[in-house]
């Protein structure tokens, strides 16, 4: 095995000029595209299976991985649990040529492949970052790894998982030096649940990091296959894995700010989407529109993993950590606002309807949904019945918990003579809101989605404008 002390000596320079390696490079596409370099795809899940996909349409043979025996099942047989666009015809397809293979042997799938992409899961339920997963996939992976393997790390993570820990699990478990046996990459996906294939291929460049330049040098050769906007090249992999959680960051805070302007706008008795429309006319500005809260496996996620890491390096990121707790406290405080359009009822006698358990419209993904915040504030106000209603999402063990709440999959009886409907989710369905479907419900829009038009002789009020 090459020591560090070894490594330190090496200099890259002499492998960009090796002979092998220029063979290696003028090779790839061809030994992928032909199935002689297999994809190892570990996760088939929300990133892994999109992933397999777009690989599986550029002509890769694709090896699928999961502990999960039912995600095995369904891949066995051309489908995912995740209703992404295009993934299950990509499926289909690559069995019907003999281009997708599964596993469930973690260290077979890493000795049968040429590149080994990780897009495991890395959270918890907390939010905080869970990397055992990853580790778990790295030892596989180890075990299992060839000279001139290249490894890729995919989930957003905090900045220096690559190297502090995925790397020295790959050296530990393969007797192999990065850089000079193996090449070791950083790729973060940048996909949008419900177009990620789009995404992958046609909407935004990719972004690749290695721990050398010669890592660097063949990821950006490898993903040029499936990214049709070309590669970014990142300096080095800390950058990459910081830049993924920039993307989220900026989203949190600006959704912050928008949320704080929509409670300066209620107060102040103006209506914050007349002002945001007027003001986004100006090229300088791009408010971003508030709403109940913010969900989902990103962009809550990622400002905890940047504070964490500021936490260690004794760097106060103020705006970071104000976004995030503002944007917590939404639920919270759009119930507040919801139910004072009820007047004086007492909160133990009120059936009200949430729409929307997933964490945005158009997608199942229930994963910090803001619904589980709605519905802790209810339970605490002793809310006689809490019905919930989502288009894509038919269970949930939310449910089980309580007696008084029911997931209705039928809109209309969902909504029949609530005394309260608040939506939650931006659902297409729910856009369609009228004076018929309401009745004499009271409606309150956490999204700011309804047309007013639609709701003649409704009490409502929206975020933002509580008319």
């Amino acid at each position: 095995m090459t020591t560090k002390k070894d490594m330190k000596k090496f200099n890259i320079n002499d492998i960009l000029d090796d002979d092998n390696i220029s063979q290696l490079l003028l090779s790839l596409e061809g030994k992928i595209r032909s199935g002689e370099f297999k994809i190892s795809i570990y996760g088939l899940g929300h990133v892994g299976s999109p992933i397999a996909a777009a690989w599986l349409r550029a002509g890769a043979h694709v090896i699928g991985v999961d502990k999960s025996t039912s995600i095995l099942e369904y891949a066995r047989q051309g489908k995912t649990s995740i209703p992404e666009p295009g993934v299950n015809e990509a499926f289909e397809k690559g069995l019907s040529n003999k281009k997708l293979s599964i596993y469930d042997d973690l260290v077979k799938a890493s000795k049968d492949s040429f590149l080994k992409m990780i897009c495991v899961p890395v959270l918890a339920a907390d939010g905080s970052a869970d990397l055992s997963a990853v580790r778990n996939v790295a030892i596989a992976i180890g075990k299992g790894l060839k000279k001139n393997d290249v490894v890729a790390l995919n989930p957003s993570v905090p900045p220096g998982t690559t190297e502090k820990i995925v790397i020295p699990i790959l050296q530990k478990y393969s007797g192999l030096a990065v850089e000079n046996d193996f090449y070791m990459v950083y790729n973060p996906e940048r996909i949008y649940e419900g177009r990620a294939i789009e995404d992958i291929e046609k909407r935004y460049p990719g972004v690749v990091a290695g721990y050398g330049k010669k890592s660097l040098e063949i990821s950006a050769k490898i993903f040029s296959l499936i990214y049709q906007k070309g590669i970014i090249s990142m300096s080095n992999i800390k950058a990459a894995e910081a830049e993924k959680l920039f993307e989220g960051v900026y989203r949190d805070v600006n959704i912050a700010l928008a949320n704080e302007l929509a409670i300066f706008s209620e107060h102040l008795g103006i209506n914050f989407w007349e002002v945001r429309y007027a003001a986004n006319s100006q090229p300088f500005c791009h408010i971003h529109k508030p709403g109940i809260g913010v969900g989902g496996a990103c962009i809550p996620v990622y400002p905890q993993f940047i504070l964490k890491t500021a936490k260690s390096l004794h760097v106060d990121c103020k705006l970071t950590r104000s976004g995030r707790l503002l944007n917590n406290s939404m639920p919270k405080y759009c119930v507040r606002q919801a139910l004072k359009l009820l007047k004086s009822k007492s909160s133990k006698n009120l059936t009200i309807t949430l729409l929307g358990l997933a964490f945005r419209g158009g997608v199942s993904d229930t994963r910090l949904s803001p619904t589980y915040d709605v519905v802790k504030e209810l339970q605490k106000l002793k809310v006689k019945e809490i019905r919930i209603h989502d288009p894509l999402v038919k269970k949930d063990d939310l449910f089980s918990k309580y007696s008084n709440m029911f997931l209705i999959n039928d809109l209309d009886l969902a909504i029949k003579g609530a005394d309260l409907i608040i939506i939650i989710a931006d659902h297409d369905e729910y856009k369609k809101l009228n004076n018929t479907n309401i009745g004499k419900s009271v409606l309150y829009d956490g999204r700011g989605i309804i047309m007013a038009g639609n709701l003649q002789g409704v009490n409502y009020a929206m975020i933002g404008n509580l008319i």
